[in-house]
């Protein structure tokens, strides 16, 4: 089977500022990240002729969950495009760019830019924070599941994922104590990224001792809304060999979703969309779990981590708690290095696109204190949670 991604390659990436309450505008984030990320492909505007994001301009999320669409980019860098994609129906917060791959395998595009911008922090202000889909305050009118979850409190994903991860809890005997090292390896790992917002130490015993949030999930099993703006280009790999950088390659990709598309009515809590997205990845190629060197996974709650973790097979169904206590095992030095950049839990939400961004820089060796040992050569990201999954494997060949 000829696998039509591996036309494409990573040829450049790029982020804005990334802080707490910036107040900056959301439009001047997007074009400092895409302007980055085209400078440090070696490129110029004129070369890109295709732009993708997620979720574009027309979703009403939270407040500041989106900065803008296509339209808005074309016309602020003055862009000509052949290709352009954007909207919130996709696989994940990687589904722009996995479309992307598949633009330039095609040949509709040579050079795509993807970016995603959020300004969560800005746009919510010190009160507290929103649940995405229930708009930017005042009168709210239900339709969808929610109409059905709303009127039992269940507003946002972080009472949603927990019912998930309470599921997982029952079923295999995970624990609290477990759950608690993928937030306590992202903060000993955001202490090497100058960008991370919380890089002071953790303890497991400081998780544990925090407010809960939705049981059973405390406050540092949430991520940390910010505002900031990531771009990577997607080349197609005839036009990628003479630029700045050496290609990361796009091995293969998972968008696949198999099971019920619903937040509270997935077949499997425990796995949710995961599963098909990361069993379709690994058809697409003949590497298998062992041959990774790094894996940046989403954690829009700390559960989604761990459930990537085992749809990824990096432990079997179940075994998640067991393979992640202690922390040794997702440690920078252990059996798979997970989220080397403090992942959304420390260094901030910037929505799937940030894990990218990581396994990027890992893959080009530019990750400083946080740098993996051993010159990593093959990187996953993944992102999205619930009904929603999508997962990139890249290679430095």
């Amino acid at each position: 089977m000829t696998v039509g991604e591996r036309n494409a390659a990573i040829t450049g990436i790029g982020q804005s500022d990334i802080g707490r309450r910036l107040d900056r505008d959301p439009m001047s984030l997007t074009v400092d990240a895409c302007l980055n990320a085209i400078e440090d492909a070696g490129l110029t505007r004129d070369d890109i002729d295709g732009v993708s994001t997620y979720p574009g301009a027309g979703m009403q999320g939270a407040p500041g969950f989106t900065a803008g669409g296509v339209t808005e980019v074309q016309e602020a860098l003055r862009l000509n495009l052949n290709w352009f994609n954007g909207g919130p129906e996709t696989s994940g917060q990687l589904g722009s760019v996995i479309t992307a791959c598949a633009a330039v395998a095609a040949g509709l595009a040579k050079h795509v830019l993807c970016f995603r911008t959020v300004w969560e922090s800005t746009a919510q202000g010190g009160g507290r924070r929103a649940g995405i889909g229930t708009g930017g305050g005042g009168k709210f009118k239900a339709h969808g599941f929610m109409q059905y979850s709303l009127p039992y409190g269940a507003a946002s994903a972080a009472v949603w994922i927990a019912m998930m991860a309470k599921r997982h809890f029952h079923e295999f005997g995970t624990t609290r104590e477990q759950l608690g090292q993928i937030a306590v390896n992202a903060r000993r790992n955001a202490a090497g990224n100058p960008n991370a917002i919380f890089r002071e130490p953790m303890s497991l015993e400081d998780y544990l001792g925090v407010r809960m949030i939705s049981e059973p999930f405390c406050l540092y099993d949430c991520d940390v809304p910010v505002d900031g703006g990531t771009a990577v280009i997607v080349s197609h790999v005839d036009h990628a060999r003479d630029l700045r950088r050496a290609p990361l390659r796009v091995e293969a990709v998972g968008s696949a979703l198999h099971g019920r598309p619903s937040w509270d009515q997935f077949d499997d809590l425990t796995t949710m969309a995961m599963r098909d997205a990361a069993a379709m990845m690994w058809q697409r190629t003949d590497l298998k779990p062992g041959d990774i060197d790094v894996a940046e996974l989403y954690d829009g709650f700390s559960f989604i981590a761990l459930a990537w973790l085992e749809a990824l097979g990096f432990c079997g169904h179940g075994e998640g708690g067991a393979f992640i206590e202690g922390g040794a095992n997702i440690a920078r030095e252990g059996t798979i290095p997970l989220n080397t950049h403090g992942g959304q839990l420390s260094a901030g939400r910037l929505h799937g696109y940030g894990f990218l961004h990581e396994a990027c820089v890992q893959l080009w060796g530019e990750g400083g204190e946080r740098q993996v040992p051993g010159d990593p050569q093959i990187a996953i990201a993944a992102a999205g949670g619930g009904p929603l999954g999508g997962c990139v494997l890249l290679t430095r060949s």
